[in-house]
């Protein structure tokens, strides 16, 4: 299984009101509202850390679910997010250059 590295796009921006995350785009001013998985997500995604460990350490502790289909709802989750402009997706940390 090929792991993904999730990163927050430049041009949102999210903030915590009332227990609920609230993502703005920069571009047109359209708000999101995060579910509490999505939240967990987006909180982690520091460009760094795979997708994997975010739902083994994030995801799993926090919810009865099993490894593999939280993994698997996660990864649709962030391409949607990705599609949004939300996030930005990769197959290797950001920051680091390629050979």
């Amino acid at each position: 299984m090929k792991d993904v590295y999730i990163s927050r796009s430049t041009t949102v921006a999210g903030r915590e009101l009332a227990g609920e995350m609230i993502i703005m785009s920069a571009v047109d001013s359209t708000l999101f509202s995060l579910n509490e998985t999505a939240s967990l997500i987006w909180q982690a995604a520091d460009g760094r850390t795979p997708l994997s460990e975010i739902v083994e350490l994030r995801i799993c502790r926090e919810f009865e679910v099993l490894p593999e289909e939280a993994y698997r709802d996660a990864l649709k989750m962030v391409e949607e997010l990705a599609g949004c402009g939300i996030l930005q997706l990769s197959d290797q940390p950001f920051g680091v250059a390629t050979p």
